[in-house]
């Protein structure tokens, strides 16, 4: 059986740190992932995912991360139960987190026209190659993947 989760979104919140009794080190944070499907006015929706991250990873998401940040969240689903306050019987589905990617670099803002830092690379192509380039118009049965 397969137990796979795959997100990508943003933290909801700023991620905090804390300590079990035994001193290893958890955060819970929350990432808003856009979906596919679309309300009844075709506006976009959102789902907000509970992730648990355990021991260097949370330590790294805490210090390297903020509300805002873009994050690659890799691990299981899982399900807990517990009592409320009222004595009654609750279940949650969460993340446990067995990889955590930044996806922006830091200082980095949320707009996507910022132009990606090429670090020094230089392109062979003339600086008016993308007014030169040809389109590709491929049906999707054409694709060989």
């Amino acid at each position: 059986m397969i137990n796979s989760v795959v997100i990508v979104g943003r933290l909801t919140r700023d991620p905090e740190l804390r300590k079990t009794p035994n001193g290893i080190s958890v955060t819970s944070v929350t990432v808003a992932v856009d979906n596919v499907s679309t309300d009844a006015q075709g506006n976009k929706t959102t789902s907000f995912i509970p992730v648990n991250i355990w021991r260097q990873r949370a330590e790294f998401i805490c210090n390297y991360a903020k509300k805002g940040s873009l994050v690659g969240i890799e691990g299981q689903l899982t399900q807990r139960s517990y009592k409320r306050k009222d004595g009654s019987n609750a279940s949650v589905l969460e993340v446990v987190a067995s990889k955590v990617t930044l996806l922006e670099r830091k200082g980095s803002s949320n707009t996507t026209s910022q132009q990606a830092d090429n670090s020094g690379y230089e392109s062979d192509m003339p600086s008016n190659a993308e007014d030169d380039t040809d389109v590709l118009d491929l049906a999707d049965d054409d694709l060989p993947f």
